[in-house]
């Protein structure tokens, strides 16, 4: 994985971008990150294609990363390893 970029799938329609909630939690969310366009797109394919003209996929740099998860509350990144399974490595966001 590059770790200088990742790809980030979000909604077109309310810009919300498409997170997890491994614990069952409803609060703050995980956002999924993919290494490659491609893969946000198989992910979409696979697990939600009657959805997929409701997202797109968003370049995200990692000089970006803090920034989006403190602006949008998420506890951390779901970094998605493979888009079929899925299998997913969720981190926690160091608190400030």
């Amino acid at each position: 994985m590059n770790a200088s970029q990742y790809y980030a799938l979000r909604a077109t329609t309310s810009g919300n971008y498409l997170i997890a909630h491994p614990s069952g939690n409803r609060s703050g969310g995980y956002l999924l990150l993919f290494s490659e366009n491609f893969d946000a797109l198989s992910y979409l394919n696979s697990h939600s294609p009657e959805l997929k003209s409701h997202f797109t996929v968003e370049l995200v740099p990692q000089t970006q990363l803090s920034s989006i998860l403190q602006r949008w509350q998420f506890q951390g990144i779901g970094l998605v390893q493979d888009p079929l399974i899925p299998t997913i490595q969720f981190l926690a966001a160091e608190s400030a």
